[in-house]
C-alpha cells in the first residue's frame, strides 16, 4: 500500500526557545548606538508603543519623546470617539470581567469623529512630540488624508493580517502605491510574519513593515483563529525578505517586530532575529503616565462579533524612565529593557543595531530553566 501524501510542518521558533550566543570580542554597553531611522525620521532608542488606548494618548506621546522612542496613537480608538477619552478610559477600567467585553464593544461602537482626528494630532505636536498614528485598511483612504494635513508624521496601516493582495467584495480595496501617492509622509505597513507577504508588501513602495500575529499579552487571536507564526521565526523571515529587497533595489524598508515581548531579553533576541525596531504594548503600560491605570486592552477586543482581545491588568510597575532605562527594582529583566539592549551589545560586539542583527543565535529550550532550581521554586 502506498503511503499517502501528508502536509509536512515546518518548526518555527519563539523567543523563550532561543539564546543569542556570545560575540567573539566586546565592547562596552556605553559605545553602542541604539538609533532607529524611517526615512528622515530618527529615533534615539529602537522602541515605539503600540497603537493601544491603554498606552496611545498625546500626553503619553510627549513622554515617549521625550525618552527617545515613538508613541503610535489609534485613530479609531476612544482618542477620536470622544472629545473626553477619559470618560471612556474609565468605563473599561472600571468594568468586571464579565463585562469588560460587552463594555468594549460598546465604547468603540461611537462613531469617529473628523475633527477629533485634527485635533488630537495636534495636541501630539503640541507636547513636542512627533506624531504617528495607526488606522485599518478600511479607513485609511478616508483618515490619513485628515491626519496627515492636522501634521501627523508617520502612517501606520495596521489589521492583524496584511497582504499585498487581498480579495474581496469591494469594487477598489486600498492600494498602497495610490495611497503614498496621496500622502508624503512614511507609511508603515502590519502585521504580516513571512517572506514572500513581506517582499510584496515592500515593492508596493511603503517604507516600514510590522511583524507578528497574535502574540501581544492583550491578543487572543491566536486562541480564537488558531493563526500566527512565533515572533523569532516570523522575524527571520520578514528581515530576510528586507536583506533580499535591498540587494535588489538598493532600497533599505526597515521591519519592526510588533508584540510578544515582556523582557529585556526578549527585545534583544528580537534585534538578533533581524529587527531594526521593536513595538510593545503591556510592558509600557505598566508605566506610571499610561492613560490606562495599569490595564492594557486589544485593539481588536471590541470586534462586534468575534473579539480577538481583551482586558489585561498588568498593574502600575513604575515610571516610564525606569522601565526603559532603570534603575530597575526587579530581578526579572522586565525594568531597564534599553540598558538590557545596550548591554547584550556589548557581550556580542555590536555596536550598532545593524550589527546587532548578525549576532549568532542558537536553538535552546531549556535557556530559562537550566541550573535556576532555586529561582523556580526548589528546594
Amino acid at each position: 500500500m502506498s503511503v499517502p501524501q501528508i502536509k509536512e510542518l515546518s518548526r518555527a521558533y519563539g523567543f523563550d526557545e532561543v539564546a543569542i550566543a556570545p560575540g567573539e570580542i566586546t565592547i562596552n554597553p556605553d559605545q553602542t548606538n541604539t538609533e532607529f531611522s524611517i526615512n528622515s525620521q530618527t529615533f534615539k532608542i529602537p522602541l515605539m508603543s503600540s497603537a493601544m488606548d491603554g498606552i496611545g494618548s498625546p500626553e503619553f506621546a510627549g513622554h515617549m519623546e521625550k525618552a527617545g522612542g515613538l508613541s503610535v496613537m489609534n485613530l479609531e480608538g476612544v482618542q477620536t470617539r470622544y472629545p473626553d477619552p477619559s470618560e471612556a478610559i474609565s468605563r473599561i477600567v472600571e468594568a468586571t470581567d464579565d463585562e469588560i467585553t460587552a463594555v468594549l464593544q460598546d465604547v468603540y461602537s461611537g462613531k469617529i469623529d473628523d475633527n477629533l482626528v485634527g485635533e488630537r494630532v495636534q495636541e501630539v505636536k503640541g507636547t513636542g512630540a512627533r506624531c504617528a498614528v495607526s488606522i485599518t485598511p478600511a479607513s485609511t483612504k478616508k483618515l490619513a488624508p485628515l491626519a496627515t494635513e492636522a501634521g501627523a508624521d508617520l502612517v501606520f496601516v495596521q489589521s492583524t493580517v496584511t497582504t499585498a493582495r487581498h480579495i474581496s467584495k469591494s469594487k477598489r480595496g486600498l492600494i498602497f502605491s495610490e495611497l503614498l501617492e496621496l500622502i508624503d509622509i512614511p507609511v508603515i505597513v502590519g502585521n504580516c510574519v513571512s517572506y514572500n507577504v513581506a517582499y510584496e508588501l515592500m515593492e508596493t513602495g511603503i517604507q516600514g513593515i510590522l511583524i507578528g500575529v497574535g502574540p501581544g499579552a492583550a491578543c487572543t487571536t491566536r486562541e480564537v483563529t488558531g493563526v500566527g507564526v512565533p515572533q523569532v521565526t516570523a522575524t527571520m523571515e520578514v528581515s530576510a525578505a528586507r536583506n533580499e529587497f535591498l540587494k535588489q533595489t538598493g532600497k533599505y524598508v526597515p521591519v519592526i517586530t510588533d508584540g510578544g515581548i515582556r523582557t529585556g531579553g526578549d527585545v534583544c533576541k528580537a534585534f538578533v532575529s533581524g529587527a531594526d525596531a521593536i513595538m510593545i504594548g503591556s510592558p509600557l503600560a505598566q508605566s506610571e503616565e499610561a492613560p490606562g491605570g495599569g490595564y492594557n486592552w486589544g485593539m481588536a477586543g471590541p470586534h462586534p462579533r468575534l473579539p480577538r482581545g481583551t482586558r489585561v491588568n498588568v498593574g502600575v510597575k513604575g515610571p516610564l524612565e525606569q522601565i526603559l532605562f532603570g534603575p530597575t527594582s526587579k530581578t526579572d529583566g522586565t525594568q531597564n529593557l534599553i540598558g538590557a539592549l545596550e548591554e547584550c551589545m556589548g557581550m556580542v560586539g555590536a555596536f550598532n543595531i545593524r550589527e546587532m542583527q548578525k549576532a549568532k543565535m542558537i536553538i535552546a529550550p531549556s535557556i530559562k530553566t537550566e541550573g535556576k532550581h532555586f529561582q523556580l521554586g526548589g528546594n
